[in-house]
């Protein structure tokens, strides 16, 4: 991220950028920014490696097989299936400790890891140029490449499974499978740290942390925290059994999924996408969960369970007759004050004003960073601009009683800062119904 952001606490910020704070009042061109983007380092058998690569969800759809070298419905996918329930884009970093890419005589597969070793090369002779050779490259003996009269190595196409070796002399066989693919060792929290460090040039709204170690958890919780506080990146973590954070960053899963060979954080993919891509004037709370993992419901059984896991700030999957319901839209922040109240633990003001802050920033940055004079002029500018966003907010239901009168834009201390001020009050979604009936 090149540009500065976070909040301040005095005006002396080196960077040019858009530092906001957010604080609790005392209480007796505007286009909004897409939602549904998702930061996800995860373990594969499969793809691009190295790097951050982005998947729509249109795209999982239909090329999952060359993405993540399954089929779309292949039990291997059941967690990014459950994320791309809801999320629209999915930023995906491989996490691999000295993986392998699988090879034979005539080819290395494109990815490292162990789905290469599925895939196999049949080499035939043409029918009609005997001289010369059919290649066929295949998945789990599903064709996915062929070509034809080709004279030698050097002339074969690179697909997308495999790379062929240009000096490999082609032979007829049946079927060559390649070999030697490996995931490699266990992944440490330095694999992770690699993702975290590629995903902070990319945006999105949620990131996703598929660990059951504490040290990793923790990784994530302060990369979180730093990113949001300091850096000023707008994004909730979610993740499994935090532990006590204490973070409006932060939303911490209570559920374990339960079965063979499960993972236990299994109902982080599902609840990462669905608070990725919930609408910025939308809440979560009462949310019926879809995803495919089967989870606990041992801890959140009764009423005394629930209310305690609020307190701490979980987020809890409760029943509702047959169904698995989301209990209340919350994040892990607990320790309020005058100046960051209760307001804060709910994650449908948070997503507004993470949408405040985005789309502030990014108006700032692309229309007035070293461009618009500060100037009277130039305030005024920012001031309808600052204001039609906030009215668009309000038509959408996402804040209500906006006054534009109460929008301040001044000068900073220096001849470069301007400095903003606002009230915006933020709309929730009903949870609670008290009902007083008189009988005549």
């Amino acid at each position: 991220m090149a540009l500065g952001g976070g909040p301040f606490l005095t005006q002396n910020k080196k960077l040019p950028g858009t530092y906001q704070n957010f604080i609790s009042a005392s209480r007796a061109f505007v286009n909004l920014s897409d939602r549904g983007y998702v930061g996800l380092p995860i373990p594969l058998d499969w793809g691009a490696d190295g790097d951050v690569f982005a998947v729509t969800q249109a795209d999982f759809r239909i090329y999952s097989r060359k993405i993540f070298g399954y089929d779309f419905k292949h039990p291997k996918l059941k967690g990014i299936r459950d994320v791309f329930k809801n999320a629209i884009v999915v930023y995906f970093y491989k996490l691999a400790v000295d993986a392998v890419a699988a090879t034979n005589d005539y080819a290395t597969a494109k990815y490292k890891g162990v789905r290469g070793n599925d895939i196999t090369i049949v080499i035939q002779a043409n029918v009609d140029e005997p001289t010369k050779f059919d290649v066929q490259t295949l998945l789990d003996n599903v064709l996915v490449d062929s070509q034809t009269a080709i004279a030698t190595a050097a002339d074969l196409k690179a697909n997308d499974f495999v790379t062929f070796k240009t000096n490999a002399t082609l032979t007829v066989t049946a079927g060559t499978p390649l070999t030697g693919g490996s995931n490699g060792s266990a992944i440490t929290g330095g694999a992770h740290q690699e993702a975290l460090d590629a995903l902070e040039a990319y945006g999105f709204n949620t990131l996703g942390c598929l660990s059951s170690d504490n040290a990793i958890k923790s990784l994530y919780v302060e990369y979180t925290k730093r990113i949001r506080d300091e850096v000023g990146g707008k994004f909730q973590l979610v993740g499994h059994k935090l532990g006590a954070i204490d973070h409006e960053g932060v939303i911490d899963v209570q559920n374990d999924a339960i079965g063979t060979d499960e993972e236990l954080f299994g109902a982080v993919y599902w609840g990462t996408g669905v608070q990725a891509g919930v609408a910025v004037n939308k809440s979560n709370t009462n949310k019926k969960y879809e995803g495919e993992y089967t989870l606990d419901m041992s801890e959140t059984k009764t009423q005394l369970q629930l209310i305690e896991l609020l307190k701490a700030g979980k987020y809890v999957f409760h029943r509702v007759g047959d169904e698995i319901c989301v209990l209340e839209d919350i994040n892990t922040f607990t320790s309020f004050t005058d100046e960051k109240n209760e307001d804060f633990s709910l994650n449908q003001i948070i997503r507004v004003l993470d949408q405040i802050a985005i789309d502030t920033a990014h108006l700032f940055n692309t229309r007035y960073l070293g461009q618009v004079p500060n100037d009277q002029d130039g305030r005024v500018s920012l001031w309808n601009d600052i204001s039609k966003q906030r009215m668009e907010l309000q038509k959408l239901r996402a804040i209500e009683n906006y006054d534009k009168d109460a929008l301040a834009v001044t000068k900073g201390e220096t001849k470069k800062s301007v400095v903003t001020n606002e009230v915006v009050n933020v709309t929730v979604a009903m949870s609670q119904l008290y009902i007083t009936t008189t009988v005549a």
